[in-house]
């Protein structure tokens, strides 16, 4: 018998931690809280990916808001506990955090849209500036993957590479005095629906816009059961680097039990075309 990866069991503990507390049985009707249920297709899937995790669903009232941001805390964790495991592949220091307040200038903190403070700034000072910005500035993604600067003494560890004469504008020199960088940018979308597919777009486009340096990932994790949704947000390119459900394998089974040959084909062009994975991907596209 093959031994279990690390990443399996992570994977698998997530999933634990998300039907116990986030995915849970709507005590009218039976179905999980991420499918509509007048759409018999959706409860259809949601049901079989749920008796395929094999993972017990608790029963509880608990406001959307509430169970979106215990599904950010949950990718959060997974994030936290899978990058553990891969030192090698993510040299210096590294923090992953659910953004809390939805700070609209959250961003402005790290060292590529430090910029922005000034910008908005500016904006409050000048009414007809504000009125040509609007908000396209304002970005708040839900988790941060972010990269610490480094001293000289951990860059001259194998070799005297920095001193006084070179390198005096690298932003992860942190004798430059640059902030953090931000690594990585992730929303997470317990459901899709057209306005959320927007937004997610809309904030992509901002991040890429506005930054001063090296573009971070920006990625969507999601729970939504349909292809046909995840299509919406999925296919295309040039703003989200890629979108990862949370239980890409189950979904594929599911659509192939039922007979869902559109559904099955949909996600076929998705996963084929690279626009589409499976969260266990993630840590390791983001190393990249």
């Amino acid at each position: 018998m093959n031994a279990r990866t690390e990443l399996l069991d992570i994977r698998t503990s997530t999933h634990s931690m998300l039907l116990k507390s986030v995915m849970v049985l709507s005590k009218n009707i039976g179905i999980t809280n991420n499918v509509e249920s007048r759409l018999t297709e959706s409860t259809d899937v949601a049901r079989n990916m749920t008796d395929l995790l094999k993972l017990q669903i608790a029963t509880k009232n608990l406001s959307e808001q509430k169970f979106c941001d215990m599904f950010e805390d949950s990718c959060a964790q997974f994030l936290k506990q899978t990058l553990s495991q891969l030192g090698k592949l993510y040299p210096g220091t590294w923090d992953v955090h659910q953004v809390s307040g939805r700070n609209r200038l959250k961003i402005a903190e790290y060292e590529q849209y430090a910029h922005l403070i000034a910008l908005d700034r500016a904006a409050k000072n000048d009414a007809e500036l504000a009125a040509a910005l609007g908000s396209d500035y304002t970005i708040t993604p839900d988790i941060v993957v972010v990269r610490e600067t480094e001293d000289d003494d951990t860059i001259n560890k194998s070799a005297l590479l920095v001193d006084e004469t070179v390198a005096r504008l690298s932003s992860l020199r942190r004798k430059n005095g640059g902030r953090s960088l931000l690594h990585a940018s992730i929303s997470c979308k317990w459901t899709i629906r057209s306005d959320r597919a927007q937004n997610a777009r809309s904030e992509a486009l901002n991040l890429i816009r506005n930054r001063k340096g090296r573009l971070p990932h920006i990625v969507v994790v999601t729970a939504e059961p349909m292809p046909s949704r995840l299509a919406a947000i999925a296919l295309g390119t040039g703003d989200i680097d890629c979108v990862y459900h949370f239980a890409l394998y189950e979904l594929q089974e599911t659509v192939t039990n039922l007979g869902m040959a559109d559904a099955a084909e949909m996600l076929n062009i998705m996963v084929n075309g690279k626009r589409l994975k499976d969260i266990s991907d993630l840590p390791l596209d983001l190393a990249v």
